[in-house]
């Protein structure tokens, strides 16, 4: 079963809806019991990388999350502003993240050849996958995801990255770290491209 996270960001319906449709049994997790009878995590967000933070602390989830996915090795999947907050820190607030994958929260604005491109980077967009990965396993090697951020995840280390996109610059927008996965982009806005996906995941 897979555990949909909801700690007061993100379209949890959405998620639902496409895992229906897969006949896939999904749960919303409110509490941290709900989430220990998951074999899978996905943790949406939109908005800001500091309000995600104090809202997931608040949810007391955060502790309960370090041990599923450090401890017990669960396979999560963080969405847009759910993968940034995988990160130590961002450019836009002041908090830590949770600090899985080694790497910062970049915003476009402060970074050279980006600074004066429209943002927020809104709508379809090319995505490279780097190599053969299994949460891409049956897409092209170009596919095409629905993105709406201003801001993105930059890796410490190269070998996480595992897809890129390009706006103004190259970016990252999915990183793997063991059993850490996440999307910059939305699979549940990106029809047949983020339903196998969100599949694949399901069938790690």
């Amino acid at each position: 079963m897979i555990a949909i996270i909801d700690y007061g960001l993100g379209n949890i319906q959405a998620f639902v809806n496409v895992y229906n449709r897969l006949g896939i049994p999904t749960a919303v997790a409110k509490t941290t019991y709900e989430l220990e009878t998951a074999n899978k995590l996905i943790l949406p967000g939109v908005g800001a990388f500091d309000h995600a933070m104090v809202l997931l602390d608040a949810s007391g989830m955060r502790q309960a999350l370090d041990h599923l996915v450090l401890s017990k090795k669960v396979p999560i999947l963080g969405i847009c502003v759910g993968m940034q907050i995988f990160a130590k820190s961002s450019e836009e607030g002041k908090l830590d993240g949770l600090g899985w994958i080694p790497g910062r929260v970049r915003a476009f604005k402060s970074v050279p050849g980006a600074t004066d491109l429209p943002l927020p980077h809104m709508g379809w967009n090319d995505v490279h996958v780097t190599g053969e990965h299994k949460l891409f396993k049956g897409l092209e090697e170009e596919t095409r995801f629905y993105f709406l951020h201003s801001y993105f995840f930059e890796s410490l280390h190269q070998d996480s990255v595992i897809a890129a996109a390009s706006y103004g610059i190259d970016f990252c927008c999915a990183v793997q770290s063991g059993n850490v996965y996440g999307v910059q982009f939305h699979p549940e806005k990106s029809h047949h491209f983020g339903t196998d996906l969100l599949k694949n995941f399901a069938e790690l």
